[in-house]
């Protein structure tokens, strides 16, 4: 299991990142909101301990952005805010638990598996629509068995429309879970569209039924033995 601690003060950061790494995960450390920030964006990680005051900021509004931009990553609020109000934010922001410093550590490691477990039980790990097959845990993508190289945005796109089998995605929905953005331009159209593009392209190779098309006027679809999936630029 990959773990971020995100903890300014070095002496707790030091003392969660030893004790875990005896536990055997992989431990990497942040001290700053920014840092957080910019970590999740280029790397993927199983749960996330995040400390709240933080020096450039308060760490809930990390949470909040993970959780705009579709990161579903476990987050543990580690933090010396103990009153109900300040628990009931930030499990509002999206944390899956709490806990209050002090603690003892042999307590936090058994929230941890707890997460972990409950995890392993409700999310699906392999997606599939027809030949294309999508492995949620590894990130990885096979067509007909092969795998297909993507990007960090790529998966993610592919992955929303996988989830979001049979329905309608415009791409004002696109725009808020995909890339995290408040609204729609013309200059996002042309980004959709070159992703979308790129997507196609690796996807549908060596001969194997084009999954992705462009419907004139109207989007995309992405369809396969009955299933559609259409995106639809002015549908919301």
């Amino acid at each position: 299991m990959r773990v971020l601690v995100v903890e300014d003060e070095r002496k707790v950061a030091d003392a969660l990142r030893d004790g875990l790494q005896a536990e055997r995960y992989d431990v990497t450390v942040e001290g700053t909101a920014e840092g957080a920030f910019h970590r999740t964006a280029a790397e993927a990680f199983d749960l996330i301990l995040l400390d709240r005051g933080l020096p450039d900021g308060d760490g809930l509004d990390v949470l909040v952005a993970l959780r705009q931009k579709r990161i579903n990553t476990l987050v543990i609020v580690v933090t010396a805010r103990e009153l109900v109000q300040d628990r009931v934010a930030g499990l509002e922001a999206g944390a899956d638990d709490y806990i209050v410093k002090p603690f003892v550590f042999a307590e936090l490691l058994a929230r941890m598996r707890a997460l972990a477990r409950r995890a392993d039980a409700t999310t699906p790990r392999t997606l599939a629509v027809g030949s294309l097959t999508l492995d949620v845990a590894s990130r990885q993508v096979t067509r007909d068995g092969v795998p297909i190289e993507l990007t960090s945005k790529e998966f993610d796109l592919i992955e929303y429309f996988m989830r979001s089998s049979g329905q309608v995605v415009s791409r004002e929905s696109l725009c808020r879970e995909v890339w995290g953005e408040a609204s729609r331009t013309v200059t996002f159209d042309n980004v959709i569209d070159a992703h979308m593009a790129r997507l196609r392209r690796k996807i549908d190779v060596n001969g194997s039924p084009s999954l992705i098309r462009t419907v004139r006027g109207v989007g995309f679809i992405l369809e396969c033995l009955g299933f559609i999936l259409q995106c639809c630029p002015d549908a919301c």
